[in-house]
């Protein structure tokens, strides 16, 4: 039985962009994936507001995340995190003996800029990893404060984890002065795993140059190089067919409208953070709710696995609190192309699950 996605990812996909991945393959250095690699990079430049190269890596976010620590420190780099995904560039640091701090909030609050200022302030950094929406917790961290904050400090590379934002939540890449914003497929933008995506900025590109280990195949400037000398190719076998369905979703998105988009998603967020105070309570700081995904704790000491064990025999699926936050919370997404309908439905059946009509 198929089921209705609501976890932090991957998500549903709708019909017609999973058919498009099933066009016929092409050759990957001839001119035609030339040309649908440049529609990509234009209409995604569009969708995060910037004229920064845009890379297109066949992995997950993960991978373009390990790539810009990797190869834009050559000092050390200041990790800020909120949650298992914050410390996730921490741990790709150490991995790679790249030097590296780490600095954490209470789990449930953000990342503000004056904590982002004081680090700064010592002059041990030049850069900074920051998680715009910690699926963990539910945070959405305030990357345009804390932009304002970088942009005092010239030698300083921001790098942005968007991952299970971009496409759901504005994010204006050249207003906020962000240097690398990585994101993936398979959340808010609507397509099946497996490609991830990022800007790249000038003062990136530099840096990267300065650094002489950076690996190879998530090298980004090994990336960047080989896509601005060989006219949008990369040096790695790219999936296709995540490109030709990127294409296409990527032309939906835009003609739906990226405010209408945007406003969809606060819309769904809404009506399942009022559900959840309803019922619930809201785990996160209500002053940086995350608008793809709520975490709620759980106040009335339900079964969570249970209750998604019932929830899948009906066709849906809800995700349980993440690490140690397991049945201390639980946590809907509402992502992607869903629409208002969609989540009232998935709530209608909670409600019935849990008896709260009685």
């Amino acid at each position: 039985m198929s089921k209705k996605l609501f976890i932090p990812g991957p998500i549903e996909v709708r019909e017609d962009v999973l058919q498009k991945m099933s066009t016929q393959i092409i050759g990957h250095r001839g001119k035609d994936a030339s040309q649908l690699q440049q529609n990509i990079s234009n209409k995604l430049q569009e969708l995060f507001y910037t004229k920064n190269t845009i890379l297109l890596s066949t992995s997950s976010g993960s991978g373009l995340m390990e790539g810009s620590i990797r190869s834009c420190t050559s000092q050390k780099a200041a990790v800020f995190s909120s949650g298992s995904f914050g410390d996730r560039w921490y741990k790709m640091a150490a991995a790679n003996n790249v030097p590296a701090d780490v600095f954490k909030v209470e789990l449930g609050k953000a990342i503000e800029s004056e904590m982002v200022e004081k680090v700064l302030s010592t002059g041990n950094y030049d850069l900074i990893t920051v998680t715009h929406n910690e699926t963990s917790t539910g945070i959405r961290n305030p990357i345009e404060e804390i932009g304002e904050v970088v942009k005092k400090y010239n030698d300083i590379v921001y790098c942005v984890d968007a991952v299970s934002s971009a496409g759901g939540i504005k994010i204006e890449v050249d207003k906020i002065g962000i240097d690398i914003c990585i994101t993936s497929v398979q959340k808010a933008i609507g397509l099946p795993p497996g490609m991830a995506i990022c800007t790249l900025s000038d003062k990136a590109v530099n840096r990267a140059k300065k650094v002489p280990f950076r690996g190879l195949y998530f090298d980004l400037l090994e990336m960047y190089e080989y896509f601005i000398q060989k006219n949008f190719q990369y040096p790695s076998t790219p999936s296709l067919s995540h490109m030709f369905a990127l294409d296409y979703q990527l032309d939906r998105i835009l003609k739906e409208g990226l405010d209408n988009r945007f406003k969809r998603h606060e819309d769904m967020a809404r009506l399942v953070r009022n559900w959840a105070k309803q019922h619930f309570q809201i785990f996160t700081d209500e002053n940086y709710l995350s608008n793809t995904l709520t975490v709620i704790k759980n106040t009335q000491g339900i079964s969570v696995a249970n209750l998604n064990e019932k929830l899948q025999s009906r066709g849906f699926e809800i995700a349980n609190g993440y690490g140690n936050l397991k049945e201390e919370t639980f946590r809907i997404s509402h992502m992607g192309d869903y629409e208002i309908e969609d989540i009232k439905i998935l709530l209608k059946n909670i409600d019935d699950i849990l008896g709260f009509y009685k």
